[in-house]
């Protein structure tokens, strides 16, 4: 898989291209410093030697990969720290390779899982693939996107070096420098084990693939350093270990925190399923609103995790938050951040915007209203709609706020009807004269939630 530019704004409502956050931030930590800097966002779980880490990167940039698996087409917003985790080292002088994993993804990781992940079949994974790639280009910089002093960065799929290879030739090249005792001695494995499903002979060979991937990596482009979350430890050291037996010479690992939420929630999770970085699966908006929500014992450890903002900087929005907390100050800027990050600062604005026509006190403008297209229903109506002594009665029929002609009225009567962010009177059976916002749009509502936007054609 060849390098890519860094993505362009989102196409469309639904696209997924993904943007890369300014190249203009301040204050990103250079060379060794950005050990430092991980340590303050308490982003080190496990590493390496760290002094061995520190004095070779003080000698010069070193070469680091991330593998994500395409288990699905799109990342998720668990995924951000060890992406952004890349991203700041290429913002610190150092070369990343991001890896889409199209052969381990065909296997299937048992880290952090009690139970073995249905195989995907070659089309659906080449899908994936494809779909990841695009998202993993979107955070880094590559050749012909490069700012002054920067590695460019480098994409792979671990197809490359593993399909075509023979179970014998496997087994006898990478298999022989792996014990079962080492493999047996991982924690993912051991949790496996002593669970009611166990692990299959497919799963638990995973840890040798992965273990090659660092390898062929070495080799082929210098990579000196590995990085995932908590939950790759075993993997990352079983790499590190086969380098060594291999090739005589050191390799490092570093791991970060996996995300939890303060209530017990799993983060990146909602009622209706994960948080996604792509646009056709979750909205900037929906993206937008989970970070907004967060718990005030989150978000301080979310704007260190998920944000390039200096450290200072979020030590200073915490102290502006806790002058007042329910203003949620520190909740909206991590809320921006993270949607500028994933879908750029336009969608960032109609996010907002779309908040204030669902959740403002204000009657909404046009600009409103169109930010609200593709969030809520929408209905396209004539002027003759919008007309007539029952016109009210009849669009809530015809937006499916209400179920009938009699249904409209009993609603009304109960005073259960807005127009436009205004409650009618109980009598109201038309719409009223200026219904129109902007000449376009009408926004209904239905009781505390059902809304629903009419759009004249």
């Amino acid at each position: 898989m060849g390098d890519g530019g860094t993505g362009g704004p989102a196409g469309g409502r639904g696209g997924s291209i993904l943007v890369a956050m300014s190249d203009s931030l301040p204050d990103a930590p250079a060379g060794a410093a950005i050990l430092d800097d991980l340590v303050a966002r308490g982003l080190v779980q496990d590493s390496t030697d760290p002094e061995a880490i520190r004095e070779r990167m003080a000698d010069g940039p070193i070469t680091l990969y991330c593998g994500f698996d395409p288990t699905a087409d799109s990342l998720h917003v668990g995924h951000l720290v060890p992406l952004l985790l890349l991203r700041r080292f290429q913002d610190a002088g150092h070369r990343p390779i991001a890896l889409a994993g199209g052969a381990t993804g065909m296997v299937g990781d048992p880290s952090g899982r009690s139970e073995e992940r249905n195989l995907l079949d070659g089309e659906t994974l080449t899908h994936n693939v494809e779909a990841v790639a695009v998202q993993l280009r979107s955070f880094l910089r590559f050749d012909g996107h490069l700012r002054e002093g920067d590695q460019p960065a480098v994409l792979v799929d671990n197809r490359e070096w593993t399909e075509g290879v023979g179970v014998l030739e496997f087994l006898r090249d990478v298999g022989k420098h792996v014990t079962v005792g080492t493999m047996l001695g991982k924690e993912s494995i051991q949790a496996r084990l002593a669970g009611d499903q166990g692990i299959s002979f497919t799963e638990f060979s995973y840890m040798l693939l992965q273990a090659n991937d660092f390898y062929e990596l070495h080799d082929r482009l210098g990579c000196e350093l590995q990085v995932g979350g908590s939950d790759q430890w075993g993997n990352i050291t079983a790499g590190i270990d086969m380098i060594r037996r291999r090739r005589a010479v050191p390799a490092h690992g570093l791991t970060v925190p996996l995300m939890t939420r303060a209530d017990g929630a799993k983060f990146g999770k909602t009622a209706d399923g994960a948080v996604w970085l792509d646009a056709a699966r979750t909205l900037p908006y929906e993206l937008h609103q989970y970070f907004v929500n967060v718990d005030d014992r989150d978000v301080e450890r979310f704007l260190l995790h998920l944000t390039l903002l200096p450290v200072a900087e979020v030590a200073s929005i915490m102290a502006d938050h806790g002058r007042a907390p329910e203003s949620r100050v520190a909740q909206k800027r991590l809320a921006d951040e993270v949607c500028t990050l994933v879908h750029g600062q336009p969608e960032t604005e109609r996010a907002r915007l779309a908040a204030e026509g669902l959740f403002g006190v204000d009657p909404p403008t046009g600009e409103v209203l169109e930010a609200l297209r593709g969030i809520v229903p929408e209905t396209s109506v004539t002027a003759g709609d919008l007309a007539g002594e029952e016109s009210l009665v009849d669009v809530l029929v015809a937006s499916g706020l209400c179920g009938s002609r009699g249904d409209a009225r009993r609603t009304l009567a109960g005073g259960g009807v807005s127009v436009n962010g205004v409650r009618q009177d109980s009598d109201a059976m038309a719409l009223p004269a200026d219904a129109l916002v902007d000449g376009r749009f009408v926004l209904l509502q239905k009781g505390r939630r059902n809304r629903h936007l009419l759009v004249l054609v």
